[in-house]
Parts: C-alpha cells; structure tokens; sequence
C-alpha cells in the first residue's frame, strides 16, 4: 500500500498539464464548476472505477479533488488500499477558486446541485427541526434531533459524514450511465 500525498493549489497548477485530475464529488457538484481537464468520479463510484483508475496511473500522476478535500483524501487512501499512487488537492475545489486558479464550467450543464456541504446542513436542519417541532406532541421525537447531534459530532471527529453518503444516493446526485461511462473510456484512452 503507497501513502497518498497533497498538492496546495499552486504546485496543481503548475502541474496540471501532466496530471491526470478525478474529481469525486457528485455529478451535480461538478456541473456547478470544477478543474479544467478534472473527469468525474463520484466517490461511491470509485471501486466500480478501479480499473480504469489503476490504468490511468500507469500513464500519469493521479491528483483528486473534492470540494475541500475531505472526500479526495478518502479517496486518496481508498486508491492507496489498491496500491495506486495519488495526491489530493489540498482544500479541495474551494481553495483552488479562493487563489484566483480557472475553473471550467460546462457550456450545458444540466443541472445546478447544490454542494454536498450545503446539502448535509439543509437535512441536518430539517430533521432537527423536525424533531423538536414533533417532540412537543411526543418526546420520543426529540431522539432524532439528538441523533443527528450524535452524527455531527462523529462526522467531525472521523472526518467522514454518512449522511453526505447517503444524500449522494439520491438521484439528482448520481451521474447518468453515458456520463460515466465516456469518463471512465476517457481514463481507458487517456
């Protein structure tokens, strides 16, 4: 197993001609602006990707990117586990708007998603708010504030959030099979 490394925002740029850039965050996030060259693989696609991953390392250095770079480094070390060698990109798209660095927004973009970020605090919100309201005609209710509490506590503590996992499930956050499919025969082609 090799140990991912990260590249800030400048030493990306000056690289980014020779890099092989995956983007993980979802379809939706994507579309709403990501690295020139950067090809789409959501997360919860990436073993179905593996293949054509491992072939594309064999041609160039792999950098991955996510919004902030939570989600590259997850990545990062799922490739790892697959003795593939990455970097990510530290703080992620964000950080590389925030140095002023182009960001490549497609001319049809199907959709505008909100990040997974923003995502996560609406139902977070939503549910808490849910079950305070609820917890007035029954304090059981209460429970599923106190459960998300609970997650956000853990998520900040691992680093991961499971209920960033799960709204990438829902449909506006999956990629369409043809788009998929042509990133991952552009991983083949290279």
């Amino acid at each position: 197993m090799t140990t991912p490394h990260a590249l800030d925002t400048d030493q990306a740029r000056t690289r980014l001609h020779e890099l092989i850039v995956l983007d993980v965050r979802t379809p939706g996030e994507y579309a709403t602006g990501h690295l020139p060259g950067a090809l789409n693989i959501p997360l919860d696609h990436l073993d179905h990707a593996l293949p054509d991953i491992r072939h594309a390392a064999q041609r160039g250095d792999l950098l991955v990117v996510c919004a902030s770079g939570a989600r590259s480094e997850n990545a990062c070390h799922t490739l790892a586990a697959h003795g593939i060698t990455t970097a990510t990109l530290t703080g992620g798209k964000t950080a590389w708007a925030a140095d002023g660095h182009t960001l490549h927004h497609p001319d049809s973009a199907r959709r505008t998603a909100w990040n997974m970020e923003r995502q996560v605090r609406l139902t977070a919100g939503a549910v808490v708010l849910t079950g305070l309201a609820l917890g007035r005609l029954h304090p059981a209710f209460r429970l599923a504030s106190a459960g998300v509490a609970g997650g956000l506590v853990y998520s900040a503590l691992t680093n991961t959030c499971g209920m960033a996992s799960l709204l990438a499930k829902l449909p506006h956050n999956r990629p369409h099979q043809g788009d998929l499919d042509a990133t991952l025969a552009a991983l083949r082609a290279g």
